[in-house]
Protein backbone atom coordinates (compact mmCIF):
# COMPACT_ATOMS: atom_id res chain seq x y z
CA UNK A 1 0.00 0.00 0.00
CA UNK A 2 1.56 3.21 -1.36
CA UNK A 3 1.95 6.06 1.60
CA UNK A 4 0.79 9.69 0.93
CA UNK A 5 1.65 11.09 3.94
CA UNK A 6 4.19 13.90 3.19
CA UNK A 7 4.17 13.13 -0.55
CA UNK A 8 4.41 16.27 -3.15
CA UNK A 9 0.69 15.42 -4.62
CA UNK A 10 0.17 18.33 -7.67
CA UNK A 11 -3.32 17.93 -9.15
CA UNK A 12 -5.01 20.11 -11.83
CA UNK A 13 -8.49 21.29 -12.49
CA UNK A 14 -8.11 21.84 -9.11
CA UNK A 15 -10.86 24.33 -8.20
CA UNK A 16 -14.04 22.31 -8.86
CA UNK A 17 -15.42 18.87 -9.39
CA UNK A 18 -13.44 15.91 -9.42
CA UNK A 19 -10.17 17.57 -9.09
CA UNK A 20 -11.05 19.73 -6.29
CA UNK A 21 -12.38 16.97 -4.07
CA UNK A 22 -8.99 15.04 -4.82
CA UNK A 23 -7.50 17.85 -3.01
CA UNK A 24 -9.72 17.25 -0.29
CA UNK A 25 -8.69 13.53 -0.42
CA UNK A 26 -5.65 13.24 -0.61
CA UNK A 27 -5.18 16.20 2.26
CA UNK A 28 -6.69 14.19 4.67
CA UNK A 29 -3.81 11.50 4.14
CA UNK A 30 -0.96 14.23 5.01
CA UNK A 31 -0.22 14.70 1.22
CA UNK A 32 1.75 17.93 0.39
CA UNK A 33 -0.60 19.65 -2.28
CA UNK A 34 0.30 21.53 -5.47
CA UNK A 35 -3.38 22.99 -6.46
CA UNK A 36 -3.66 24.33 -10.19
CA UNK A 37 -6.30 25.75 -12.61
CA UNK A 38 -7.03 29.17 -13.62
CA UNK A 39 -9.39 30.17 -11.41
CA UNK A 40 -7.48 31.78 -8.31
CA UNK A 41 -10.24 32.83 -6.33
CA UNK A 42 -12.07 29.36 -6.04
CA UNK A 43 -8.31 27.87 -5.78
CA UNK A 44 -7.86 30.18 -2.36
CA UNK A 45 -10.39 28.66 -0.82
CA UNK A 46 -10.18 25.14 -1.74
CA UNK A 47 -6.39 25.54 -0.36
CA UNK A 48 -8.25 27.03 3.15
CA UNK A 49 -9.76 23.93 3.33
CA UNK A 50 -7.11 21.70 2.34
CA UNK A 51 -4.97 23.54 5.29
CA UNK A 52 -6.96 22.51 7.78
CA UNK A 53 -6.09 18.62 7.19
CA UNK A 54 -2.35 19.12 5.68
CA UNK A 55 0.39 21.55 6.49
CA UNK A 56 1.42 22.35 3.00
CA UNK A 57 -0.63 23.33 0.23
CA UNK A 58 0.96 25.59 -2.31
CA UNK A 59 -1.01 26.93 -5.46
CA UNK A 60 -0.03 27.63 -9.12
CA UNK A 61 -2.37 29.59 -10.64
CA UNK A 62 -1.81 28.19 -15.00
CA UNK A 63 -3.99 27.69 -17.91
CA UNK A 64 -3.14 24.67 -18.97
CA UNK A 65 -4.24 25.44 -22.85
CA UNK A 66 -0.96 27.82 -22.34
CA UNK A 67 1.76 25.15 -23.33
CA UNK A 68 4.27 27.22 -24.06
CA UNK A 69 4.23 28.49 -20.11
CA UNK A 70 3.99 24.77 -18.82
CA UNK A 71 7.80 24.25 -18.28
CA UNK A 72 7.97 27.65 -16.35
CA UNK A 73 5.53 26.41 -14.47
CA UNK A 74 6.68 23.05 -13.37
CA UNK A 75 10.28 24.87 -12.24
CA UNK A 76 7.91 27.39 -10.08
CA UNK A 77 6.96 23.86 -8.31
CA UNK A 78 9.99 22.50 -7.97
CA UNK A 79 11.45 25.08 -6.80
CA UNK A 80 9.09 25.43 -4.02
CA UNK A 81 8.53 22.12 -3.37
CA UNK A 82 11.99 20.08 -3.98
CA UNK A 83 10.21 17.07 -5.87
CA UNK A 84 6.55 16.09 -7.60
CA UNK A 85 5.71 12.95 -5.72
CA UNK A 86 2.53 12.10 -8.06
CA UNK A 87 0.79 14.08 -10.37
CA UNK A 88 -2.58 13.92 -11.33
CA UNK A 89 -3.63 14.82 -15.17
CA UNK A 90 -7.26 16.08 -14.15
CA UNK A 91 -8.14 19.29 -15.57
CA UNK A 92 -9.96 18.82 -18.91
CA UNK A 93 -13.40 19.76 -20.95
CA UNK A 94 -15.92 18.00 -22.16
CA UNK A 95 -18.51 18.80 -25.68
CA UNK A 96 -21.81 18.96 -26.31
CA UNK A 97 -22.04 19.15 -30.15
CA UNK A 98 -22.68 17.70 -33.40
CA UNK A 99 -19.60 16.75 -35.68
CA UNK A 100 -21.23 18.10 -38.68
CA UNK A 101 -21.91 21.50 -36.94
CA UNK A 102 -18.52 21.39 -35.12
CA UNK A 103 -16.00 23.55 -36.73
CA UNK A 104 -12.31 22.47 -36.82
CA UNK A 105 -10.92 25.00 -34.19
CA UNK A 106 -13.04 23.40 -30.99
CA UNK A 107 -11.70 20.01 -32.54
CA UNK A 108 -8.22 21.87 -32.19
CA UNK A 109 -9.24 23.34 -28.30
CA UNK A 110 -10.76 20.52 -26.94
CA UNK A 111 -7.52 18.40 -28.04
CA UNK A 112 -5.39 20.80 -26.83
CA UNK A 113 -6.26 20.62 -23.46
CA UNK A 114 -7.17 17.08 -23.30
CA UNK A 115 -4.19 15.50 -25.00
CA UNK A 116 -1.40 17.70 -25.59
CA UNK A 117 -1.17 19.67 -22.50
CA UNK A 118 -1.66 16.51 -20.40
CA UNK A 119 1.50 14.96 -22.31
CA UNK A 120 3.22 18.18 -22.27
CA UNK A 121 2.65 18.70 -18.65
CA UNK A 122 3.37 15.37 -17.56
CA UNK A 123 6.90 15.45 -20.37
CA UNK A 124 7.99 18.63 -18.14
CA UNK A 125 7.66 16.85 -15.10
CA UNK A 126 8.92 13.10 -15.69
CA UNK A 127 12.59 14.33 -15.49
CA UNK A 128 12.69 14.48 -11.78
CA UNK A 129 11.01 11.34 -11.49
CA UNK A 130 13.10 9.39 -13.69
CA UNK A 131 16.25 11.14 -11.74
CA UNK A 132 14.25 10.06 -8.13
CA UNK A 133 13.78 6.94 -10.14
CA UNK A 134 10.37 6.58 -7.90
CA UNK A 135 6.84 8.71 -8.95
CA UNK A 136 3.21 7.85 -9.84
CA UNK A 137 1.09 9.92 -12.52
CA UNK A 138 -2.52 9.98 -12.79
CA UNK A 139 -4.59 10.62 -15.90
CA UNK A 140 -8.31 11.51 -15.75
CA UNK A 141 -9.65 9.83 -18.75
CA UNK A 142 -13.08 8.33 -19.50
CA UNK A 143 -15.15 5.81 -20.52
CA UNK A 144 -15.84 7.71 -23.64
CA UNK A 145 -11.69 6.97 -23.89
CA UNK A 146 -13.03 3.71 -24.15
CA UNK A 147 -15.69 3.64 -26.80
CA UNK A 148 -17.49 6.10 -29.23
CA UNK A 149 -20.65 8.81 -27.86
CA UNK A 150 -22.63 10.90 -30.04
CA UNK A 151 -21.85 14.60 -29.40
CA UNK A 152 -18.49 14.26 -28.01
CA UNK A 153 -16.45 13.27 -31.32
CA UNK A 154 -13.71 15.39 -30.43
CA UNK A 155 -13.95 14.60 -26.67
CA UNK A 156 -14.14 11.08 -27.20
CA UNK A 157 -11.19 10.89 -29.90
CA UNK A 158 -9.18 13.25 -27.13
CA UNK A 159 -9.71 10.37 -24.21
CA UNK A 160 -8.70 7.76 -26.24
CA UNK A 161 -5.89 9.70 -27.07
CA UNK A 162 -5.27 9.93 -23.60
CA UNK A 163 -5.61 6.23 -23.01
CA UNK A 164 -3.27 4.83 -26.07
CA UNK A 165 -0.30 7.36 -24.49
CA UNK A 166 -0.50 6.75 -20.86
CA UNK A 167 -1.05 2.77 -21.63
CA UNK A 168 2.13 2.73 -23.84
CA UNK A 169 4.28 5.17 -21.51
CA UNK A 170 3.29 3.08 -18.53
CA UNK A 171 5.07 0.50 -20.44
CA UNK A 172 8.05 2.53 -20.97
CA UNK A 173 8.43 3.08 -17.44
CA UNK A 174 7.97 0.44 -15.62
CA UNK A 175 11.70 -0.71 -15.01
CA UNK A 176 11.95 3.06 -13.78
CA UNK A 177 9.73 2.62 -10.85
CA UNK A 178 7.16 4.78 -12.13
CA UNK A 179 3.42 4.00 -11.61
CA UNK A 180 1.35 5.22 -14.24
CA UNK A 181 -2.81 5.38 -13.53
CA UNK A 182 -5.64 5.78 -15.71
CA UNK A 183 -9.19 6.18 -14.41
CA UNK A 184 -11.97 6.53 -16.49
CA UNK A 185 -15.11 8.12 -14.48
CA UNK A 186 -18.69 7.45 -16.27
CA UNK A 187 -21.35 9.91 -15.06
CA UNK A 188 -19.78 12.06 -12.20
CA UNK A 189 -22.00 14.46 -10.11
CA UNK A 190 -19.72 18.03 -11.08
CA UNK A 191 -20.38 20.89 -14.06
CA UNK A 192 -18.36 19.05 -16.84
CA UNK A 193 -21.95 19.24 -18.82
CA UNK A 194 -22.33 22.82 -17.75
CA UNK A 195 -18.54 23.93 -19.23
CA UNK A 196 -18.60 21.79 -22.24
CA UNK A 197 -17.66 23.33 -25.55
CA UNK A 198 -20.73 23.64 -28.07
CA UNK A 199 -20.50 24.33 -31.91
CA UNK A 200 -20.73 28.12 -31.27
CA UNK A 201 -17.37 28.44 -28.73
CA UNK A 202 -19.37 29.63 -25.61
CA UNK A 203 -20.54 26.79 -22.75
CA UNK A 204 -23.29 24.47 -22.89
CA UNK A 205 -24.52 25.82 -19.49
CA UNK A 206 -26.74 22.77 -18.82
CA UNK A 207 -26.74 20.16 -16.38
CA UNK A 208 -27.29 16.83 -18.13
CA UNK A 209 -29.26 14.53 -16.33
CA UNK A 210 -26.76 11.62 -16.78
CA UNK A 211 -24.76 14.33 -14.77
CA UNK A 212 -27.48 15.45 -12.03
CA UNK A 213 -27.83 11.54 -11.09
CA UNK A 214 -24.37 10.42 -11.38
CA UNK A 215 -22.00 9.30 -8.53
CA UNK A 216 -20.71 12.08 -5.95
CA UNK A 217 -17.37 13.68 -7.10
CA UNK A 218 -16.54 13.32 -3.57
CA UNK A 219 -16.86 9.26 -3.75
CA UNK A 220 -15.47 9.46 -6.92
CA UNK A 221 -12.34 11.07 -5.26
CA UNK A 222 -11.83 8.41 -2.45
CA UNK A 223 -12.05 5.36 -5.01
CA UNK A 224 -9.28 6.90 -7.27
CA UNK A 225 -7.48 7.70 -3.80
CA UNK A 226 -7.83 4.06 -2.99
CA UNK A 227 -6.22 3.25 -6.48
CA UNK A 228 -3.74 5.51 -5.80
CA UNK A 229 -2.66 3.73 -3.16
CA UNK A 230 -2.50 0.44 -4.27
CA UNK A 231 -0.99 1.98 -7.41
CA UNK A 232 -3.67 0.07 -9.72
CA UNK A 233 -3.01 0.33 -13.56
CA UNK A 234 -6.67 1.33 -14.59
CA UNK A 235 -9.64 1.64 -12.37
CA UNK A 236 -13.61 2.21 -14.25
CA UNK A 237 -15.37 4.90 -11.86
CA UNK A 238 -18.95 5.23 -11.68
CA UNK A 239 -22.31 3.71 -11.97
CA UNK A 240 -24.54 1.43 -14.20
CA UNK A 241 -22.85 3.35 -17.50
CA UNK A 242 -20.04 1.48 -16.87
CA UNK A 243 -21.86 -1.97 -18.24
CA UNK A 244 -21.51 -0.14 -21.93
CA UNK A 245 -17.56 -0.22 -21.63
CA UNK A 246 -18.59 -4.41 -21.03
CA UNK A 247 -21.23 -4.35 -23.70
CA UNK A 248 -19.00 -2.86 -26.14
CA UNK A 249 -16.09 -5.58 -25.43
CA UNK A 250 -18.30 -8.37 -25.27
CA UNK A 251 -21.44 -7.94 -27.19
CA UNK A 252 -20.40 -5.27 -30.10
CA UNK A 253 -23.83 -5.22 -32.08
CA UNK A 254 -25.91 -4.40 -28.62
CA UNK A 255 -23.67 -1.64 -27.91
CA UNK A 256 -23.54 0.06 -31.82
CA UNK A 257 -27.56 -0.24 -31.07
CA UNK A 258 -27.86 1.43 -27.74
CA UNK A 259 -25.11 4.33 -28.15
CA UNK A 260 -27.44 5.54 -31.41
CA UNK A 261 -29.95 6.27 -28.35
CA UNK A 262 -27.30 8.89 -26.24
CA UNK A 263 -28.89 12.21 -27.36
CA UNK A 264 -26.61 14.43 -24.82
Amino acid sequence: MKEIRNKVVWITGASSGIGEELAYAFASEGAFLVLSARNDKKLEQVREKCLQKTSKCWLQVMDLSDISQLEAHVNKVLKQTGKIDLLINNAGRSQRSLAKDTPLKNDRSIMELNFFSVVALTKFVLPQMLSNKSGHIVVVSSISGKFGFPWRTAYSASKHAIQGYFESLRAELVKENIKVTIVSPGRINTNISRNALIESGESYNKMDNGQANGMLAKECALKILKAVKKEKKEILVGKKELLMVYIRRFFPALYHKLVTRINN
